[in-house]
């Protein structure tokens, strides 16, 4: 199987891709179009359909499809220029091979979170984490294997336990140097802070945004979630609970970030912190991973500055 990684100028193609986006368009000349956004676990490479003849057979958006045409390079990046396309069948094709997935192992990593759920010692906050993360087996199994976004960092299979293990991570560093911090609340905060994502975005090979979260978004979910729990488990204090969903609440810093509210405990501002700083560093290290250039890349809209790697000489 040829990589879309792979894929330059010249060559010829007839592989299975994953069509993740088919948009219908008219040229100046009244011909009707299609314009494919094609994927596999590599990234995603354009593809154009100008002539819909016989051997252009129906499909739709997120099918497996195998397609034949030619690469040429447009405005910099290759497209492909296909002339026949069919649905792919059963056996022709791994989806895995077509879903982008973190290059971590799995249990590995939720083996650290767990022992990280395993230094929270406050009990209720201890049981609210493992009706969770311990005896919860439908949500473990999506949990370890979501994306914590659509796009923008962490968009992958695993996304999402990578992120949370890495916030939760540098939240356990700031508490072993601040010694104000409740620990406790922190670490639950923060391996809870993304657990909204589950029901806002779909499963893969999707990894779209759902109606739910759309309209409610994560955090929403998440304090949703977790409010839920607490109430059916019973015993909370009244304290403790409201300052763990302050931190769920807060965690994105900023009204206009999304966050409901701004951060007011030493908690809250610390997650939004670990938060931030993993985001921010993992968009880089997925747009550094695009490209062996040295040069500037331009300026990241998710950043605001010009990006380029360090040198290693």
């Amino acid at each position: 199987m040829l990589y879309v990684k792979d894929i330059h100028e010249g060559q010829h193609i007839s592989q299975v891709l994953l069509c993740r986006q088919k948009v219908t368009g008219t040229t100046k000349n009244g011909r009707t179009y299609y314009s494919l956004k094609l994927q596999d676990k590599t990234g995603q490479l354009d593809g154009k359909v100008w002539d819909l003849t016989n051997s252009i057979e129906n499909f739709e958006a997120m099918d497996f499809i195998l397609v034949e045409g030619d690469v040429i390079n447009y405005n910099g990046s290759p497209q492909l220029n296909i002339r026949r396309i069919r649905k792919a069948q059963e056996g022709e094709y791994d989806q895995k091979e077509y879903i982008p997935a973190s290059g971590l192992d799995i249990d590995k990593m939720y083996e650290e979170l767990m022992w990280l759920v395993n230094k929270v010692e406050h009990p209720k906050l201890r049981e609210l984490l493992e009706s969770y993360f311990v005896k919860d087996p439908k949500f473990i199994a999506e949990f370890k294997v979501h994306s914590a976004a659509k796009a923008v960092h962490h968009g992958f299979m695993g996304g999402l336990l990578q992120h949370t293990l890495r916030v939760a991570q540098t939240c356990y560093f700031f508490s072993l140097q601040y010694q104000m911090l409740n620990r406790d609340l922190l670490l639950t905060a923060a391996i809870f802070h993304d657990i909204g994502k589950i029901r806002e975005l779909s499963d893969f090979p999707e990894n779209d945004y759902t109606d739910e979260g759309q309209l409610v978004g994560h955090i929403v979910i998440g304090y949703g979630m977790i409010k839920a729990r607490m109430d059916e488990l019973g015993g909370f204090p009244e304290k403790l609970q409201n300052e763990l969903l302050h931190c769920i609440l807060a965690h994105q810093g900023k009204l206009e970030y999304g966050s409901p509210k701004i951060p007011s405990l030493m908690e809250a501002v610390a997650l939004n912190y670990a938060d931030d700083a993993d985001a921010k560093l993992e968009i880089m290290v997925e747009e550094f991973s695009k490209t062996a250039s040295m040069d500037f890349l331009g300026v990241n809209r998710f950043l605001g500055t010009n990006i380029r790697k360090t040198s290693r000489e």
